[in-house]
C-alpha cells in the first residue's frame, strides 16, 4: 500500500525545498525526492559556490591592481584558485546541510532517489510506492548541454560545463569561453583574476545580449581593460579536440578565425530534466522547447493536481523565480488565493564585476513597443559612496513612460548592483512612479543616491551632474 502524504514535491532546488517549506507551514503532509543532495544545482553547483568564486575573484583584483591606489601596498602576492574552489566547496556544503536542517525544522520527509510518475498522483521510487492526497509538484530543475554538432561534448578534461570548472585544483593557462550570458561574463571575471588568457566567445552581436545595451557595453569595456578577449556576432563552426588543448574555428562576416585554448568551458544553453520520469504516462504535457507545460495562472499541468516550478517549467531559469513559484504553487494547493507572480518584474543579475542587474524593459524593447518614454542616467564616477570606494565603473539607467512616470525598465552596472536593483523591484511591483522614488529620502553618501539621480534625470532634474 502505497505511503500516503498531502504533497509531494520532485526535485530538491531552489524551487522545491522553498515550496516544501511554505506547504509545511500551511500544515501539509509533505515530502520532498532528491536523487542527490538537498539545495540542487543552485546550492551545490551554481549560484552558491560561483559566488565564492566571484569574491575571491575581487579580492585578487583589489590586492593585484587596486590596493596601492588606497594606500595599501602589498608584495609576493598569490592568487590559488584551489585554495579558492575549495573555500567555494564549504560554502555550499553549509547551505545544503542548512537546507536539510529546514527539511528536519519543518517535518518534510526527504526521499532519497529518482522519481517515476504514476496515474492518480502516484510516485515510485526504487520499489517503494508514494501517493500526493493533494498534489504533485515538479521541481526537477535543468542541466548544462554540451554543442554535439560542432564535436563539442563534454569530456570533464579539456572540454568541461560550470560543473566541472567548481572542482579544477589550479586555473588552465587558457580557456575559451562558448556562451557570453550570465554563465560565461561570471567564469570570464573568475579565471581573469586567477591569470587565465581568457577568451569568451558568442553567437549574438554582443556579450551579455538579453540586457541592456548600454549594459552590455560597459561591461565589454570594462573587461576589454582587464585583458579579456571577446568574440561577439560569431559562430563556432567546428571544434578539434586533442588530449591537451582545443582548437575552434570562429567564423563571422565570410572570414574564419582560430582560437586554441588548454580548455573550453561550455557556457551557453541548459536541458531541463524530464527524462524517465514518466511524464506522458501520468498525462504531462511537454511543449516544443521541452519544458513542462503549465497554465501561466496555476502553474498546474495537462495532467490535473500535478503542478510544476522553477527552470523546468519554462524561463526565466533563476532561482528566485523558482523560489517564488514555489511559495504561489504551496498556497494554491492549501487552499489560499497567492498574488500572482509578475514574471516581468523578476530581476536578472550577472555577479561579475562590475556587476550588471535589470529589472523589466530594455530601451530597444521601449522603442520596439513604440513607448513614448524618457530614460534618465547617473554614473557612479559622480557618486560620491562609489567615489571614497573607488568603484566608479557603471551606472544607474531608468526608463520611465512620459505621461504617468511609470517605470518601465530599470538597468545598474556596477559595485553592489545585485542589491541595488531590490529598490527599484519593490517600486515596479507597487507601481511606484519615477516622482514617488524622489519623494524618499536617501541617505548621503551611499551607491542608492545613484537611483534618485536617475529618476530625476528622467525628469530633466538630476542635480549633481
Amino acid at each position: 500500500m502505497a505511503t500516503q502524504f498531502d504533497v509531494i514535491i520532485i526535485g530538491g532546488g531552489p524551487a522545491g525545498y522553498v515550496s516544501a517549506i511554505r506547504a509545511a507551514q500551511l500544515g501539509l503532509a509533505t515530502a520532498v525526492v532528491e536523487r542527490d543532495k538537498l539545495g540542487g544545482v543552485c546550492v551545490n553547483i551554481g549560484c552558491i559556490p560561483t559566488k565564492a568564486l566571484l569574491h575571491s575573484a575581487y579580492v585578487a583584483n583589489l590586492v593585484a591592481h587596486g590596493a596601492k591606489e588606497l594606500g595599501v601596498e602589498v608584495s609576493g602576492v598569490k592568487a590559488d584558485y584551489g585554495v579558492a574552489m575549495r573555500r567555494s566547496r564549504k560554502v555550499s556544503e553549509q547551505n545544503s546541510k542548512g537546507v536539510e536542517f529546514l527539511m528536519k525544522k519543518h517535518k518534510v520527509t526527504v526521499i532519497k532517489g529518482s522519481a517515476v510518475l504514476g496515474r492518480d498522483r502516484t510516485v515510485k521510487v526504487a520499489n517503494d510506492e508514494y501517493q500526493a492526497r493533494k498534489a504533485i509538484v515538479i521541481a526537477t530543475g535543468s542541466r548544462v548541454k554540451g554543442i554535439p554538432q560542432i564535436g563539442l561534448e563534454v569530456n570533464k578534461i579539456t572540454v568541461i560545463s560550470s560543473d566541472e570548472a567548481l572542482f579544477l585544483d589550479q586555473a588552465p593557462k587558457s580557456m575559451a569561453i562558448i556562451g557570453a550570458g550570465a554563465v560565461g561574463c561570471e567564469f570570464a571575471d573568475i579565471f581573469n583574476a586567477f591569470g587565465t588568457k581568457v577568451t569568451l566567445i558568442e553567437a549574438l552581436p554582443r556579450i551579455l545580449p538579453f540586457e541592456d545595451a548600454e549594459s552590455s557595453d560597459a561591461l565589454a569595456k570594462s573587461y576589454k581593460k582587464r585583458g579579456i578577449v571577446m568574440h561577439a556576432g560569431v559562430k563556432v563552426t567546428k571544434a578539434t579536440v586533442a588530449p591537451d588543448k582545443v582548437t575552434l574555428e570562429l567564423e563571422a562576416g565570410g572570414k574564419t578565425q582560430t582560437v586554441e585554448a588548454e580548455k573550453v568551458l561550455l557556457g551557453a544553453g541548459r536541458a531541463v530534466n524530464t527524462e524517465a520520469m514518466g511524464l506522458a504516462e501520468a498525462g504531462v504535457q511537454i511543449t516544443d522547447r521541452g519544458f513542462v507545460r503549465v497554465d501561466p495562472a496555476t502553474l498546474e499541468t495537462t495532467s490535473p493536481g500535478v503542478y510544476s516550478i522553477g527552470d523546468v517549467a519554462g524561463p526565466p531559469l533563476l532561482a528566485h523565480k523558482g523560489s517564488r513559484e514555489g511559495v504561489f504553487v504551496a498556497e494554491l494547493i492549501a487552499g489560499q488565493h497567492p498574488h500572482p507572480i509578475r514574471y516581468d518584474n523578476v530581476p536578472s543579475v550577472t555577479y561579475c564585476h562590475p556587476e550588471v542587474a535589470s529589472i523589466g524593459m530594455t530601451e530597444d524593447q521601449a522603442k520596439e513597443r513604440k513607448l513614448d518614454f524618457q530614460v534618465g542616467r547617473f554614473p557612479f564616477s559622480a557618486n560620491g559612496r562609489a567615489r571614497t570606494a573607488n568603484e566608479t565603473e557603471g551606472f544607474v539607467k531608468i526608463i520611465r513612460d512620459k505621461k504617468y512616470g511609470e517605470i518601465l525598465g530599470a538597468h545598474i552596472v556596477g559595485s553592489h548592483a545585485s542589491e541595488m536593483i531590490h529598490e527599484l523591484a519593490v517600486a515596479r511591483e507597487n507601481e511606484y512612479t519615477v516622482e514617488e522614488i524622489d519623494l524618499a529620502v536617501h541617505a548621503h553618501p551611499t551607491l542608492s543616491e545613484a537611483i534618485a539621480e536617475a529618476a530625476l534625470d528622467s525628469m530633466g532634474r538630476v542635480i549633481h551632474i
